[in-house]
């Protein structure tokens, strides 16, 4: 529970590191190189890109071992904030929600452009040039939700999963064995060209991983909605009837449930249609960004509550 608490104070106070010093780059760099070696037909492309995920995983779970064994030879406190700061970089808060203030904050001064180019550099992968404000707000607020699953609550409960298991090494083994699969997913998990072949172990395991976490992430917003002072009924209602409606079986549950919690509609033109009401504006952006707020909350004091009572339960046993 401390070096939870200590990695995501560590996050709110100093936020990422720059991208030559971050695991996570480090993943992406090597997920390119392999992809750029990758063979041509689509029986070669899919065995290739199963052995890379495989690869990729071993050697970030591996390197997560190795890592808070060497760490925890520091003296004195220096050992429990280096393995925070190893937790710590395998999830990603701050970030989220100031690249989503950034947004809001071109919206707020009339500048579509500067947000247009601010939600694709940050937020999402899809074409921006052409959205209005609503599609470009609604984009935001997408990736706000969606990212919760991603960026905080699948890595906290892999890594709470594996510390009750196994203790902290292996705590901090899954979260980075889920943060890899999910980095990969990010880069390679694609239905078009070649990807579709290249990266099809990638998704379906970054699909699997994240059922069960996408559930309890959405069931914290409709939860933060209530603390938000946002619509709790109108996010849980729109989560069993648009949770579905999306390609992904993951993507659509924190969507749909915010949706719900702001009383608008998100949408992803072509693509899936969820919740009632007008497209959100930079209000609904602000009022995302507290219900996030407070389903972040909620989730790790949950993770912590978890981690706090089987420590208990071995003490007294």
């Amino acid at each position: 529970m401390t070096l939870l608490a200590l990695a995501v104070a560590l996050d709110l106070l100093v936020g990422d590191p720059p991208n030559r010093w971050h695991p996570v780059a480090w993943i992406g760099r090597l997920i390119a190189l392999a992809r750029a070696r990758a063979p041509r037909s689509p029986e070669d492309l899919a065995l290739y890109g199963t052995f890379l995920i495989l690869i990729v995983v071993g050697l970030a779970a591996g390197g997560a071992l190795i890592a808070q064994a060497l760490l925890g030879e520091l003296p004195g406190p220096a050992a429990p904030l280096a393995r925070a700061w190893l937790l710590k970089c395998s999830f990603s808060l701050s970030a989220l929600f100031t690249a989503v203030e950034i947004v809001r904050g071109h919206l707020v001064a009339g500048d579509l452009d500067g947000a247009r180019r601010q939600v694709a550099r940050h937020l999402v992968s899809r074409d921006t040039t052409g959205l209005d404000e609503g599609s470009v707000a609604s984009a935001a607020v997408e990736s706000l939700a969606e990212n919760l699953t991603d960026g905080l609550v699948s890595p906290v409960c892999f890594y709470v999963a594996g510390a009750l298991l196994g203790g902290v090494g292996a705590g901090l083994a899954l979260a980075w064995a889920y943060r890899a699969v999910n980095t990969a997913d990010a880069m390679i998990g694609y239905r078009r060209d070649e990807l579709e072949y290249l990266g099809r172990a990638t998704a379906r395991t970054d699909d699997a991983l994240n059922y069960v976490p996408a559930r309890l992430a959405a069931a914290t917003i409709v939860a933060g909605a209530w603390l938000a002072g946002q619509s709790r009924a109108g996010a849980a209602r729109v989560w069993r009837r648009d949770g579905s409606r999306t390609e992904s079986p993951n993507a659509g549950q924190t969507m749909a449930a915010m949706a719900g919690a702001l009383g608008v509609t998100l949408e992803k033109r072509g693509h899936y249609r969820l919740g009632d009401g007008p497209p959100p504006d930079p209000d609904a952006i602000d009022r995302a960004l507290r219900v996030a707020r407070g389903a972040a909350a909620l989730g790790l004091a949950g993770a912590g509550l978890t981690l706090l009572v089987a420590g208990l339960t071995l003490l007294v046993g």
